[in-house]
């Protein structure tokens, strides 16, 4: 499941993934950019603690709250 990359997204989930990004972005008063910026960064630093399926993420801004659905496969290790 993991970067599932055989998974092809239909243009219509790719429009309603557009159309999310541009609610939130309106929900939160700040712009789409800023939005886009604020996912990948969340994505980045969760993936260095754990697996996660980068196509099923969800996040949801308002203007008090950050409510994020992120599928982790499993924790990783940490070589310290």
């Amino acid at each position: 499941m993991l970067f599932n990359v055989m998974k092809k997204k239909s243009s219509g989930n790719i429009c309603a993934e557009r159309l999310k990004l541009v609610l939130a972005a309106d929900r939160a008063g700040c712009s789409v950019e800023i939005i886009e910026v604020m996912r990948n960064d969340i994505i980045s630093v969760i993936s260095k603690y754990a697996d996660v399926d980068k196509n099923d993420l969800d996040i949801c801004i308002t203007q008090t709250f950050l409510i994020t659905k992120i599928p982790v496969d499993k924790i990783k290790t940490l070589n310290r």
